[in-house]
């Protein structure tokens, strides 16, 4: 390329005069960029591409495939015998003592968090008793309607089945075996 090619920009940094022999100060810019060529389309061959994804969405729409069950929940036989025991690797002293060190600390745990749940609840049942008596010491319609039963505060319905006898005389089937194991192929 020539002195002045269109393609590069000649730029000078100030204060570094041309004449220097450092050309590590004079920078060259693209000035425009190749224009990218454009990919022909096939207007046949997209429309056809958009035909066979109709055709299989058709196709699904129609009849949805048949899902095979999984039978590998079914535990068999041979693996549920009672004489297969994973035997357990022998614990050491020091293990086992620091399992039942943790098993006492819950323990404790658990019964002073139970008691803390009593005593709150005793506390609040004292109270409510104290504060019926007051109550009634103000004013008696004002602590009968205190007393009084909320229906509306637990929605409880007792509608269900009620208690039949069985019928005299019905003898109930034995039941017999049908087979309905289903044979999938694909």
């Amino acid at each position: 390329m020539g002195r002045n090619s269109p393609w590069k920009t000649k730029v000078e940094v100030p204060g570094v005069e041309s004449k220097d022999k450092i050309p590590s100060f004079l920078y060259y810019f693209p000035c425009r960029a190749q224009p990218k060529k454009k990919k022909k389309v096939d207007v046949r061959r997209e429309q056809a591409q958009k035909d066979r994804m109709k055709k299989k969405l058709k196709k699904l729409e129609k009849a949805a495939p048949e899902l095979i069950p999984i039978e590998d929940f079914i535990t068999p036989l041979k693996y549920s015998d009672s004489n297969r025991v994973r035997s357990l690797p022998p614990l050491s002293p020091e293990e086992t003592e620091r399992r039942v060190l943790l098993l006492k600390k819950w323990c404790l745990f658990k019964q002073k968090q139970d008691e803390a749940e009593k005593q709150a609840i005793q506390s609040l049942v004292e109270s409510q008793q104290e504060a019926l008596k007051e109550l009634r010491l103000e004013s008696e319609e004002l602590y009968q309607a205190a007393i009084r039963r909320d229906e509306g505060l637990f929605p409880f319905q007792r509608d269900g089945p009620t208690y039949t006898p069985p019928l005299p005389g019905y003898d109930p089937p034995e039941g017999k075996c049908v087979d309905i194991t289903k044979v999938y192929t694909q």
